[in-house]
């Protein structure tokens, strides 16, 4: 079964999409953004599988967002700063707006594309509610437009681990002071969402960080015990492990805290790494 056919089995339809993340999400944001400064994702030979050229995404072809949005059977979700700078002929918020930028990181900061806007979560969060006049007028009109909209928040974090990793290789660390702060980060934005009239939301764990080629390449070693059968460094997948698990947890109790909404988790990990490991099947 394909994964938009997976996903209509999986949930009832929704009216709108609005989405928080990186690179895994952003649909044009870094691209419209006022210094729109060059980068990799927006040059040949990205683009070139779906769309047929570049088309502001870091991926040859679509991310999981415009699959979703088609298996929903609405439009590709526009990026904010596209909306906001009329970047795009069509200006309309109904079918949701998509926050998330390039090299965004979950915690407060400047981008890692050196944008002189700090594209954090705490940010992308501000411009949703900027975005709230347009799309009601009325404390029980946005729980209604709200209540019927799905919220992709994340995937979003990688960006803040893969920073200090490539400066020292000490994921100690990174799990006692870093990933409680991001998980936090995370969890404070469900509940501010929820605040306004968020009712479905989607959190997404991180990818396998130890089969990234930029961590191949920085890490490679010839201990053949650091990688697993397919090649990963079982050291940073372990430490993807830990913080997916600890998302996890905050995303259980918050359930619990919300009984009427539904936090669904998304894993990322384990979907991507039966692609490393079985790649003939792909």
């Amino acid at each position: 079964m394909a994964s938009s056919q997976l996903f209509t089995a999986a949930c009832p339809s929704y009216s709108s999409i609005f989405s928080f993340g990186d690179s895994n999400t952003d649909t044009g944001n870094l691209y419209f953004s006022p210094q729109h400064p060059p980068h990799h994702c927006l040059f040949p030979p990205y683009g070139q599988t779906y769309f047929h050229h570049p088309f502001a995404r870091c991926s040859d072809g679509r991310l999981i967002i415009d699959f979703i949005a088609e298996s929903l059977g609405i439009p590709l979700v526009k990026p904010y700063l596209g909306i906001k700078h009329g970047g795009l002929k069509d200006r309309s918020v109904k079918e949701g707006v998509n926050f998330a930028v390039m090299g965004a990181t979950a915690l407060d900061g400047s981008c890692i594309h050196n944008l002189t806007t700090n594209c954090s979560l705490t940010v992308q969060l501000n411009w949703f509610k900027e975005m709230l006049p347009h799309l009601c007028n009325s404390s029980q009109s946005c729980h209604e437009v709200l209540g019927n909209s799905l919220f992709l928040v994340g995937e979003i974090g990688g960006n803040d681990f893969n920073h200090p990793l490539h400066v020292q290789r000490n994921t100690k660390e990174l799990k006692i002071n870093v990933v409680p702060q991001v998980v936090n980060a995370i969890t404070s934005t469900i509940n501010e969402l929820i605040d306004v009239g968020a009712r479905t939301l989607m959190v997404p764990g991180i990818f396998p960080m130890g089969c990234a080629v930029n961590h191949l390449t920085q890490y490679v070693t010839a201990d053949k015990n650091q990688y697993d059968s397919a090649g990963c460094l079982k050291w940073l997948n372990e430490f993807a492990e830990f913080y997916n698990q600890k998302l996890q947890h905050e995303i259980q109790r918050l359930r619990g805290i919300h009984p009427h909404v539904n936090i669904i988790y998304a894993d990322y990990y384990n979907a991507a790494l039966s692609l490393f490991h079985y790649p003939k099947k792909f």
